[in-house]
């Protein structure tokens, strides 16, 4: 029994059953659908299905990350107990999360000057965040102190990887990412945006493909150029989608058929009600471990 906890937000883009299996904890986002709010909660207080159907009728949509007062009680729980807290956040490049999980921690440590309390910032988002803590797991499995566990993530968290493309660029636009003349002819065109999650942790455009068989094969293209070892990657690989399923499952497809070391199959997650407010339905991401990110 180790005498830390690993937590994380929900935002990491797991199910409830794999964070549980784990032992990593988190904390959940709030989002707002036509004004009334919801915990960000894995899907349980509305099913994704349910959310991604609502988006695409029109409801309206917000998001608020978890603010200083509720990561001062969260923490607390543990500090209690006892327990010292690796707690990673949400990429800061999307989420102010961050700065207020910061702001928690040096309240407590004044109260618990003997527990540590470490705050990463993952600069990561949904399952690439959830692939991240599940690497973190695997450290504290081995038995590596509070301590290694932080400094392995600080090190290497640039080398997990974002691949991501979009069928739908309604809500792109909607949310100002996309101009509307652009959307419109990306949409007339069947032009899928391919995004890259950079070094400060932010969303950015780095391709425009036409068609989305062409943008699948794209995204798993940039498997074979960036993950570790190339075609003889052997670390896990995820994928989440909102409400395209069929389209993330030809992702995992052409992964496990050009990647035969991979351990263990692909492992499709829905993008929750958090990062799916802003990308909407028809959105795929792809994860991995690689090379550094190199912007």
């Amino acid at each position: 029994m180790s005498d830390y906890v690993i937590s994380c937000c929900s935002t990491a883009d797991l199910t409830k059953e794999h964070f549980a299996e784990r032992d990593i904890h988190y904390i959940c986002f709030h989002y707002e659908l036509d004004g009334k709010q919801y915990k960000d909660d894995l899907g349980e207080s509305m099913s994704f299905e349910d959310f991604y159907r609502a988006m695409q009728n029109g409801a309206e949509t917000k998001t608020s990350q978890v603010n200083a007062a509720e990561y001062e009680e969260y923490f607390e729980s543990f500090l209690k107990e006892g327990k010292d807290i690796l707690h990673v956040c949400l990429s800061s490049g999307i989420s102010g999360s961050f700065n207020s999980a910061n702001i928690a921690k040096d309240m407590l440590q004044e109260k618990y000057p003997d527990r540590k309390i470490y705050v990463v910032d993952s600069l990561c988002a949904a399952s690439g965040f959830g692939l991240f803590m599940d690497k973190a797991a695997d450290l504290r499995d081995e038995g590596k102190t509070i301590d290694e566990v932080h400094e392995w993530l600080e090190a290497n968290k640039m080398k997990m990887h974002h691949w991501v493309f979009s069928s739908d660029l309604t809500f792109f636009i909607k949310g100002g990412r996309i101009s509307k003349t652009a959307g419109i002819i990306g949409g007339v065109l069947n032009i899928c945006p391919i995004i890259f999650v950079d070094r400060l942790g932010k969303l950015s455009v780095v391709q425009k493909i036409r068609t989305k068989r062409k943008a699948i094969s794209t995204i798993v293209n940039k498997m074979e150029e960036h993950a570790e070892g190339g075609l003889d990657y052997n670390g896990k690989c995820y994928i989440c989608h909102s409400a395209c399923y069929e389209d993330a499952k030809a992702v995992a497809d052409l992964v496990e058929e050009r990647f035969p070391k991979l351990n263990g199959k692909v492992l499709i997650n829905s993008i929750g009600t958090t990062i799916g407010s802003h990308t909407g339905p028809g959105t795929v991401a792809l994860f991995f471990w690689g090379d550094e990110r190199a912007v």
